[in-house]
């Protein structure tokens, strides 16, 4: 069975849980405290010499990191991830997006601000991080407009990387009142079979 290494207030470990719930695929999870530091372990550090989280372990030990190749990994053959080469171009080319425009803003000030770890140098960021991150939801905005899903007419992971982060930007001071496009969005994905909240197993 595969196993998931994840924190679960994380969005970055909600994305592959989120996808194996919507899957029905069963798997093993191991929970992991990164505020206690246990993923910076010499025993995890062996499984993940970058120290985050999540992880997946495959059955035959191998071990794959970063939440979006998780995704692609888990993806493929199913129904999130599309058959044709450009429909597959896509869903990579928002999740690139996610990672390079959207989560450095958003999911960097929700954490810290969930874990109460803003100092002095960190706040003198947040008028940037804030213009950052609504930028990047302007841009799915105008892209929502007129689609329901960010790649072909059925949710794909690009859906599922963009929504981790997306649904708790309010936490992280990113107020979605302006974005209606992204509100139906939202709603959308939550309405998905095997739906779960982002702390539930």
């Amino acid at each position: 069975m595969l196993r998931l290494y994840d924190y679960l207030s994380s969005g970055n470990s909600y994305k592959p849980r989120l996808l194996f719930n919507l899957l029905g695929q069963p798997f093993d999870l191991v929970e992991l405290d990164i505020m206690k530091g246990e993923t910076r372990t010499p025993e995890y550090l062996a499984k993940n010499a970058n120290g985050r989280i999540p992880l997946l372990e495959l059955e035959d030990g191998t071990f794959l990191p970063e939440s979006n190749a998780i995704l692609h990994y888990l993806a493929e053959g199913t129904r999130f991830l599309p058959g044709d080469r450009l429909g597959r171009a896509q869903v990579l080319q928002w999740m690139f997006f996610e990672q390079y425009s959207h989560e450095p803003n958003i999911a960097v000030v929700r954490f810290w601000i969930e874990h109460h770890c803003l100092t002095p140098e960190r706040e003198a960021m947040l008028p940037e991080k804030q213009e950052g991150g609504h930028a990047a939801l302007g841009v799915m905005e105008n892209h929502l407009v007129d689609r329901d899903w960010f790649v072909g007419e059925t949710a794909s992971i690009a859906d599922i990387a963009l929504y981790a982060y997306t649904h708790v930007a309010p936490e992280g001071g990113f107020e979605l009142t302006d974005y209606p496009a992204i509100r139906a969005w939202l709603d959308r994905v939550f309405a998905l079979p095997g739906y779960i909240p982002i702390t539930q197993l």
